[in-house]
């Protein structure tokens, strides 16, 4: 078992409101955050931001919302979701969160599974979607970019000692958010997370060693892009509150390498395939260039920086090339995200090593960690002066892991979730005899350093019994520009095979320096030569990886993109059984061909 002591243990009285009330207090006019106003970046003080929840969950309060009540919270990443969210906290109710890419069937179903009594939405669409579940009373629905000053003046009426006794109604035991699993095998269900669960998550993120003096500091600024219906941005915003940072954001993703040279962060929150995409981005525009040679030298170089990191440190000569290369490539690099990111966040799937290296070697060091919705995001996280690039750092403070029957990782921890709503069943079965949570995931640890190796429920075993994890090929797979999914099958075959779509984005690259016509799909395309020859190379790359029993023998590479809500959750995670059941007839093609690709 792997341990670290707590650096902030909750008491009972506690909840996750706590931290606006306190900055608006001691830091009045701190600037605690940024919104876009007219298309221009605005700061907004700890106490305005303090006053503006306090008016809305008067408001709140004067609709007639009771304690306890549950509100959904339905948007892209902005500034009022972060307010919504306080607002319904302060004013004693539950927050569902409702990812803005949800389905209509999966809106209603987390609508009537909550109980949800109200909405916040955004938009004519989203606003129309919960309007036709017929789950909240039309006139509960409320607009978030439309302007809530409706609901605000209503809650004139409410006064302030009745607001506080509200907001102090809710102690370290009351559920403060519902949140649903992203629902790979099935329907999402609710996580019950309490204010103590939030509030010691939090609070021991932020006060983890060298996060509050380096990465989440009264001086950082962070752009958050991810949706924040995802527990790690959800997480890592409020713990940026919590130490002062300033909070931005954005759902504004065609056009996020704008926002990021506008706002200039010094810290970005993302999930691995953003980084890869950024790698992707400078290798293809060193190749359309004529610079390949030069790109593939200065990322020799990062890794090689970044590696000897962990070993004594870099040699003269080893610093001198850094240099070279610093002000060749690795500069514009950092510039493409603002200039001024030292640090970044990444969970939600492995970061490999080698780009993780890469990074860090290029000056942006990424801290990955690792997480459920049911252990309120982190559980374990690379820290600025402990890091092991490769791994998923070791357990945050107050947080334990071991290792469980067959290498599952099974955690303890203030942050472990009170169990699923409507499912004791569920519940019971997802802690064992002693009371550790069963992560379903599979791991190994060294000197306290967790590596994640895959999904209990992902395992592929082969017609020869071989245990397949499909985690690793896949993700170095997605590494390649051009492959945006990967998705390993094999179950009860004779050997491993593999579904894969493009990237559309990079396959337009591709159609232009191999003189393909711009019109051609990619229907056309999976069956040209020298397209699948180059797939065919990053197959054989990944294979080097893993033992002959567990490459891929065969590929097909799919007629369309995966979608969100059909092939992808809402947390663009890949529905697996849903893949298999829609491409039965590819995967029963792999099997029957005689060639190894498609």
């Amino acid at each position: 078992m792997w341990r670290t002591p707590a650096k902030f243990v909750t008491s009972p009285c506690v909840n996750a409101t706590d931290d606006v009330v306190d900055n608006a207090l001691r830091r009045p006019d701190h600037a605690a955050f940024a919104r876009k106003v007219d298309g221009v970046w605005r700061t907004v003080t700890s106490k305005e931001f303090a006053d503006e929840v306090r008016a809305l969950a008067a408001g709140l309060i004067a609709a007639g919302i009771a304690p306890g009540a549950r509100i959904a919270l339905m948007s892209g990443s902005r500034y009022e979701w972060m307010l919504c969210d306080f607002a319904i906290w302060t004013a004693g109710a539950v927050t569902v969160p409702v990812y803005e890419t949800s389905s209509p069937d999966q809106v209603a179903w987390i609508l009537r599974d909550s109980g949800a009594t109200a909405a916040f939405v955004e938009g004519d669409a989203r606003a129309r979607v919960v309007a036709e579940t017929g789950a909240v009373p039309a006139d509960q629905v409320w607009r978030m970019d439309g302007g809530l000053g409706q609901l605000t003046a209503m809650g004139r009426s409410v006064s302030p000692e009745l607001l506080e006794r509200r907001r102090r109604s809710v102690g370290a035991d009351g559920t403060a958010t519902v949140v649903y699993t992203s629902g790979t095998t099935g329907r999402p269900r609710g996580c019950l997370i309490s204010h103590g669960n939030l509030v010691a998550e939090v609070r021991n993120v932020a006060l983890a060693d060298g996060i509050k003096e380096k990465v989440l500091t009264d001086r950082t600024t962070i752009l958050v892009f991810l949706p924040p219906a995802h527990v790690l941005a959800r997480v890592v915003a409020l713990a940026a509150v919590h130490n002062g940072a300033q909070v931005a954001h954005t759902s504004d993703l065609e056009n996020l390498s704008t926002e990021l040279r506008i706002y200039r962060p010094t810290l970005l929150l993302a999930v691995p395939r953003v980084f890869e995409k950024m790698r992707n981005t400078a290798q293809r525009a060193a190749v359309a260039g004529g610079h390949v040679r030069l790109f593939r030298a200065a990322e020799a170089t990062a890794v090689a920086y970044s590696e000897s990191l962990d070993h004594g440190g870099p040699g003269r000569w080893l610093r001198a090339r850094r240099r070279v290369y610093d002000q060749l490539v690795f500069r514009r690099l950092r510039a493409a995200l603002g200039g001024r990111v030292a640090y970044a966040c990444s969970g939600g799937a492995p970061l490999g090593a080698g780009l993780g290296h890469f990074l860090r070697g290029a000056g942006v060091t990424v801290l990955e960690g690792w997480g459920l919705t049911e252990t309120t995001s982190g559980v374990t996280l690379n820290l600025p002066a402990a890091q092991r690039v490769g791994s998923v750092g070791r357990p945050l403070p107050g947080c334990a892991v071991r290792m469980g029957p067959g290498g599952e990782v099974l955690v303890k921890g203030p942050n472990v979730f009170g169990g699923y709503l409507h499912d004791k069943q569920a519940t019971d079965e997802a802690f064992d005899p002693d009371g550790w949570f069963r992560t379903g995931d599979l791991g190994e640890v060294d000197d306290g350093y967790l590596t994640i190796t895959g999904r209990k429920k992902d395992l592929i075993i082969t017609a020869a019994g071989k245990n397949v994890a499909p985690a690793p090929l896949e993700d170095r797979l997605r590494a390649h520009w051009l492959i945006d999914q990967c998705v390993l099958v094999g179950d009860q075959r004779p050997y491993i095979s593999a579904l894969i779509t493009l990237d559309r984005e990079f396959l337009a690259v591709w159609k232009r320096e191999h003189n393909r016509p711009p019109a051609a799909g990619i229907a056309e395309l999976r069956h040209d030569q020298e397209l699948t020859a180059a797939i065919q190379a990053a197959v054989d790359e990944a294979n080097q990886m893993v033992s002959a029993a567990e490459a891929i023998k065969r590929f097909r590479i799919l007629s369309r993109e995966f979608a969100v809500g059909e092939e992808l959750t809402p947390s663009q995670k890949v529905r697996r059984g849903y893949v298999a059941a829609k491409f039965a007839a590819d995967i029963e093609a792999l099997y029957a061909q005689a060639r190894p690709h498609s």
